[in-house]
């Protein structure tokens, strides 16, 4: 069986190959570049001497984007992938390469291999999940061993290339498997460290308490020497790490759908089941009408319960074989469905999407206002272009605030790409192209930006944050008095085990505060207890004498 699998190994590489070249396509916005030439011994990590080049890592981002962009269309979605998905795909591609190499590198030092003899057994006994998960291989729902055995043996699991990918699959996972058998084999838990972990889990405590908290003096905090501020930023480095911020303005031309939208995608739909019932091959309506262009014919193959939205499910599961559906309406659009063959537990069916647009004149209208934009503005350096091309449209921007690696939001909706953007080599005051989704089109200026910290940043880029940082612990630990002390009442729930980010400055020395917690356990009734805090001090009453939140010295912990 292994011959078979590694008969295909050409076929794989000419892939891999192929996503290579296309990997150069997206050198300008991959981030990666810089200032220095790409060249096949480009390295984008070290891993403990191993190099991670830059082909290798760029042939699997874009094997990961046509993936994902190919699972884009079969949702019935006609967009590309945004930048911000492209950043992310990047992102964790190159995590996940890094921990390749760590696995790889203490294989190596333990000596864990994998035989062929292995392979075949896992193949053969222990299918991975994305194979239990695939309809054709069950009977009533239920994963069917005999018919996964049958296949794997068949000439099929050699054509559709199943073999290679089960080899791939297991030459991965076996020593992932192996060395955590090594790892777990010598780790002793105790039954007292079982019940501690249970409890942290599932326990949980009601906390009321009085918060003090010292204003800090900006006299003191300019008077403290460098070696103090370098001696606390070295003992709290990685407290320091912080992923970058962006405040950018975004322009908006919303695509708008309007009733008469709608109305004119259902009128269509029912003209297409019309043709259909007229004798016209649905196979042939599909593939000239449907929005879904990945499902050729229309076909969505043989499917289990739960592949798809609910409104379609339910549709699908009522109709017939062979049945045509009447249009039926999803997030996606409305949709006609046609079940080729029906069994208990699957379903054979085609399907033609009907998306709801703006009408022809609309959608020309919006784009037009969106072309006039992009003429205006896109790409410029000059922040007042901006402002004056929304005044002339009469667009009111949107203020926006992004992080580092995640879609910008507003309004609890998702802009595309504009974060991506900005924290990709844009500078101050400029203006981006124009993005677009399926919800409208976007334009972006950087109006300020603060480089993220992700790794240990250095003591000059965050002195200023150490200062006051280390004023504030200086004033925690010293004596206040009078007008300098802000009180606070908080009530909080906190997870046993968990501490609190507020109840970790809960308390200071030199006050004294009551505490009162109600402790919560499944299946008991809860118990009370207080705390009494005294500077450094705490006294506690503990029904069960178990953990309970204790609170000095200007923190709190649990025991």
């Amino acid at each position: 069986m292994l011959q078979q699998m590694r008969s295909l190994a050409k076929w794989i590489w000419l892939l891999v190959a192929l996503a290579f070249v296309g990997g150069f396509l997206l050198v300008e916005t991959s981030g990666l570049l810089g200032r220095t030439n790409i060249t096949p011994t480009t390295a984008v990590a070290v891993v403990n001497g191993r190099e991670i080049l830059y082909t290798n890592y760029m042939a699997r981002v874009q094997q990961q984007i046509a993936q994902e962009q190919q699972a884009l269309q079969q949702r019935g979605s006609s967009q590309s992938l945004s930048q911000d998905d492209n950043r992310r795909i990047e992102n964790d591609v190159y995590e996940q390469m890094v921990m390749e190499v760590l696995l790889a590198q203490e294989y190596e030092r333990r000596h864990i291999i994998v035989t062929d003899d292995e392979i075949k057994v896992y193949a053969r006994e222990l299918p991975p999940d994305w194979i239990r998960s695939q309809p054709e291989l069950q009977t009533n729902g239920q994963f069917d061993m005999t018919k996964y055995q049958r296949y794997l043996s068949s000439s099929f699991a050699k054509q559709q290339g199943l073999l290679a990918a089960l080899e791939q699959h297991y030459r991965s996972e076996i020593p992932r498997q192996k060395l955590f058998d090594q790892l777990a084999s010598s780790v002793y838990v105790s039954d007292a460290d079982l019940w501690r972990s249970w409890r942290d889990q599932n326990d949980s405590v009601v906390a009321t308490f009085v918060a003090f908290r010292p204003a800090a003096d900006p006299a003191v905090a300019k008077s403290i020497s460098d070696s103090d501020l370098r001696s606390y930023f070295d003992r709290h480095k990685g407290e320091f790490r912080h992923p970058g911020r962006a405040v950018i303005s975004v322009i908006e031309i919303p695509r708008t759908i309007s009733a008469a939208d709608s109305a004119a995608a259902r009128a269509k739909a029912v003209a297409i089941r019309n043709e259909i019932l007229g004798g016209a091959k649905f196979e042939t309506v599909a593939d000239r009408e449907s929005a879904d262009s990945s499902a050729k014919g229309g076909s969505l193959g043989r499917v289990a319960r739960g592949r798809f939205v609910a409104e379609f499910e339910k549709a699908a599961w009522a109709l017939k074989e062979h049945e045509v559906s009447q249009p039926v309406l999803t997030p996606f659009g409305y949709h006609i469905i046609r079940v080729d063959e029906k069994k208990p537990d699957t379903l054979a069916l085609r399907h033609i999407l009907i998306p709801i647009q703006a009408s022809d004149s609309a959608a020309t209208s919006i784009d037009r206002r969106a072309d006039t934009l992009a003429t205006l503005t896109a790409g410029s350096n000059d922040p007042k272009k901006f402002d004056e091309a929304a005044k002339r449209l009469g667009l009111t921007p949107m203020r926006v605030i992004a992080t580092e690696n995640q879609p910008a939001e507003a309004n609890g909706r998702m802009i595309p790409s504009v974060s991506a953007w900005a924290f990709g080599g844009a500078q101050m005051g400029e203006t981006s192209d124009l993005f677009d989704d399926e919800s409208g089109y976007y334009m972006a200026r950087l109006d300020s930006l603060y480089e993220g910290a992700t790794d240990d940043p250095s003591f000059e880029s965050v002195k200023e944050a150490v200062r006051l940082r280390a004023d504030g612990e200086g004033a925690r630990q010293s004596d206040a008095g009078g007008d300098r002390v802000l009180i606070f009442g908080y009530s909080v729930r906190l997870r046993c085990g968990s501490g609190g980010e507020e109840s970790h400055r809960a308390a200071h020395a030199g006050f004294h505060a009551l505490i009162v917690c109600s402790r919560h356990r499944p299946g008991q009734r809860s118990d009370r207890r207080g705390v009494r805090v005294a500077g450094r001090r705490s006294e506690r009453t503990d029904s069960h004498g178990g953990r309970c939140l204790r609170i000095a010295g200007g923190s709190s912990s649990e025991r």
